[in-house]
C-alpha cells in the first residue's frame, strides 16, 4: 500500500471516530478506537502466520456464520490445538483464542449479536494475561465497556459497540492490513486526537517531523567516520515516552534488527498502554521491548535504581521529549541522588534539568542524547546556571539546536534540541539557529523534509552556515558570554544592513544636483522663447 492509500485509511477512521463518538470527549473515545485497531492487527498478523503454519491444512471458512478458518480447524483438530499454539508462540510470540479474532468480533458486531460485548471483555482479559510470553496487565484497563457512556443498560451499550465495531470492519474492508499500514494508521489516530486534545497533547505526542530530527541524530555514526547511520543499537532509552512514537522512529530508522533492546518509561497510564500497543503494533515482538509505568523523577523503576556503578544500566541512545519546566518536589534526599550528584538538583518551579540529568546518568560513555526542552534551560539563572557550568566545563554539550515556534499542538513556544555526549571531543559548541525555516500552517507551523535534512547534514558535519550555525569555542561561551547559551548570541538570523560609503553618496547628490540644474537651465531657455517668465531653480510653475 502506498503512502496516500495509508493516509486515506487514517482518515477514514478519523471520519468513522468522528461521526460515532457521540456524547464521548475524543480522548475517551480514542482508547476504543484505537484498541480495536490494536485488534485488527492482532488478529490478522495471527492469521497470517497460521495459514503459513498449517498450509493445505488451513481450512476455508463456511456458510457465512461468522465461524472463522482457525476456529473450524480448532474443532476438527482438538489434539493438535496445543502443539500448534506452542509453535506460534515461539514464531510470532503469541496466541489468540478463535473466539477473540477481529474476524468473529466482527461478525458479532455486524448481526447485532447479544455476545459481543462479553465476548470482548474475555478477549481483552485473555490477551492481557494470556495471549503473550510477558504479562500486558491493564492493557486495556482504560476501555471500560461497562461505561454509562456507551449506554445504561447492557443491551444499549452491546448495541453501541456493535454499531462502533461494524463501522471500523466496513472502513478497513477497503483496504490492506499489513503492519505497515495499520501502524501508520495508527499513527496518524494518535495524530489527529493529539490536534484536537490542545495541550493534554503534549502527555502522549511528539509531532512526527521532530521525531524524525531526534531519531536521526543518535542513530548517526561518529562524526570521525561519517559513514552514515550506525551499524546497531545494543540499546535506546526515552524515559518520557508518551505513546512511544519516538522510539518507533528510532526503529524505523535502524531497521528491524538494528535495535537489541527498546526501553521506555511512562507516567500517565492511558499513555502508557497506547505505548505498549503501539510496540505490539508495529511488529516489536515483546521480547524486543520493555515499557514501564512509573514516575522518572522519583525514579520508581527497580531496573534502574541498581546501586552498584558497574552494574548500573546503561543506554547507547536515549531520546526523550519531557514535560516542559514541570513543577516537582525536590526533597532534601535528591541532592544525594546519583543523577544529580554531580551536577546539581533542578529548582522546584521547573524539572526540565532534572529530566536532562536522568537521562545523562543512563548514557553509555559513547553513546548520544537528544532531548526537546523550553529555551529557558540555556540562559536561566541560579542552580540551572550552575548546571549549564558543569555540563559545559565537562564537556558534555555537544549541540544546541533552536526549532521555530508552534510545532507543537500542546504548546505556541519556540523549543530546543540540545545534544549531549559524555565523551565528546570537538572543544566546541555547536549552534543551529533553524527557528526561521519553517513552513507556515493552519494551526501549527511544519518542517519540510528538506528542513530536517538540513538540521541533521549540519549537524553530523558541524558545518558552519551563515546566520544558520557556527561551532563556537568554550572560550567565547565561558568567559564573553558566562555560561548563557542564547542562541541568538551566537548566530543571529538578521541580516547586516549594508554600509554606506559617505563619499559616494555625497559625490552622487552632487552630480544629480547639477544635472538639475542643467534641466532647469534648459527648461528656462524654452520659456523665454514662449515670453513666459524663468523659472528659479527649485520652482515647478512658469508665471506669466
Amino acid at each position: 500500500m502506498n503512502d496516500e492509500d495509508q493516509k486515506q485509511l487514517g482518515r477514514t477512521l478519523w471520519n468513522i471516530a468522528d461521526q460515532l463518538r457521540g456524547a464521548m470527549n475524543a480522548d475517551d473515545f480514542r482508547d476504543y478506537m484505537l484498541s480495536f485497531l490494536f485488534l485488527r492487527y492482532l488478529s490478522d498478523n495471527y492469521e497470517g502466520a497460521a495459514r503459513k503454519e498449517l498450509g493445505g491444512d488451513y481450512p476455508k471458512p463456511e456458510n457465512g456464520d461468522g465461524t472463522t478458518p482457525l476456529e473450524l480447524w480448532y474443532v476438527k483438530n482438538p489434539d493438535d490445538v496445543a502443539e500448534f499454539e506452542k509453535q506460534m508462540r515461539r514464531k510470532v510470540h503469541y496466541v489468540i483464542k478463535p473466539d477473540f479474532l477481529w474476524g468473529h468480533i466482527a461478525y458479532l458486531a455486524k448481526t447485532q449479536h447479544e455476545e459481543l460485548l462479553n465476548t470482548l471483555q474475555k478477549g481483552f482479559k485473555y490477551i492481557e494475561e494470556e495471549s503473550f510470553q510477558s504479562n500486558f496487565a491493564g492493557l486495556f484497563s482504560e476501555i471500560n465497556l461497562a461505561s454509562d457512556k456507551l449506554g445504561r443498560k447492557y443491551a444499549d451499550r452491546n448495541a453501541k459497540l456493535c454499531s462502533i465495531i461494524a463501522e471500523i470492519a466496513k472502513g478497513m474492508a477497503e483496504f490492506s492490513t499489513d503492519v505497515d499500514t495499520l501502524g501508520n494508521a495508527y499513527e496518524y489516530l494518535i495524530g489527529q486526537f493529539a490536534a484536537g486534545s490542545g495541550k493534554k497533547a503534549g502527555e502522549f505526542y511528539t509531532p512526527q517531523q521532530i521525531s524524525s530530527i531526534l531519531s536521526a541524530i543518535v542513530t548517526l555514526d561518529s562524526q570521525e567516520t561519517k559513514t552514515g547511520k550506525r551499524d546497531r543499537l545494543d540499546s535506546v532509552f526515552d524515559f518520557a515516552c508518551g505513546s512511544g512514537s519516538l522510539l518507533l522512529n528510532v526503529r524505523h530508522r535502524m531497521g528491524l534488527h538494528g535495535i537489541g533492546k527498546i526501553f521506555g518509561m511512562e507516567n500517565n497510564i492511558t499513555t502508557y498502554n497506547l505505548a505498549r500497543m503501539n510496540m505490539l503494533l508495529h511488529g516489536v515482538k515483546d521480547t524486543e521491548f520493555e515499557i514501564y509505568h512509573g514516575d522518572t523523577l522519583t525514579n520508581d523503576w527497580d531496573m534502574l535504581r541498581e546501586p552498584n556503578p558497574a552494574k548500573k544500566p546503561a543506554f547507547d541512545a536515549v531520546v526523550a521529549n519531557p514535560p516542559f519546566s514541570l513543577r516537582w518536589e525536590t526533597g532534601d534526599a535528591m541532592s544525594e541522588d546519583m543523577r544529580f550528584k554531580n551536577h546539581g538538583v533542578a529548582p522546584k518551579s521547573a524539572a526540565d534539568f532534572a529530566f536532562l540529568l536522568h537521562g545523562l546518568h543512563y548514557l553509555k560513555d559513547d553513546g548520544v542524547m537528544a532531548i526537546i526542552l523550553p529555551h529557558g534551560v540555556l540562559f536561566r539563572g541560579g542552580v540551572e546556571e550552575g548546571i549549564r557550568r558543569k555540563l559545559l566545563d565537562g564537556g558534555q554539550i555537544d549541540t544546541v539546536i533552536g526549532l521555530p515556534p508552534n510545532l507543537f499542538y500542546s504548546t505556541g513556544i519556540p523549543v530546543c534540541i540540545l545534544v549531549l555526549k559524555k565523551c565528546k571531543k570537538p572543544d566546541d559548541v555547536l549552534f543551529i539557529n533553524a527557528a526561521e525555516h519553517f513552513m507556515k500552517g493552519k494551526r501549527q507551523n511544519q518542517l519540510s523534509d528538506e528542513h530536517i535534512e538540513r538540521i541533521v547534514e549540519t549537524y553530523q558535519n558541524r558545518t558552519p552556515l551563515e546566520r544558520y550555525s557556527r561551532r563556537v569555542p568554550m572560550k567565547e561561551i565561558s568567559e564573553e558570554n558566562l555560561y548563557n547559551l542564547n542562541i541568538s548570541r551566537y548566530v543571529s538570523t538578521s541580516e547586516a544592513e549594508a554600509e554606506i560609503d559617505l563619499a559616494a553618496t555625497h559625490a552622487e547628490l552632487v552630480r544629480i544636483e547639477s544635472e538639475i540644474r542643467e534641466a532647469t537651465a534648459r527648461h528656462n531657455g524654452f520659456l523665454k522663447e514662449l515670453g513666459l517668465s524663468p523659472l528659479p531653480w527649485g520652482d515647478s510653475e512658469p508665471t506669466k
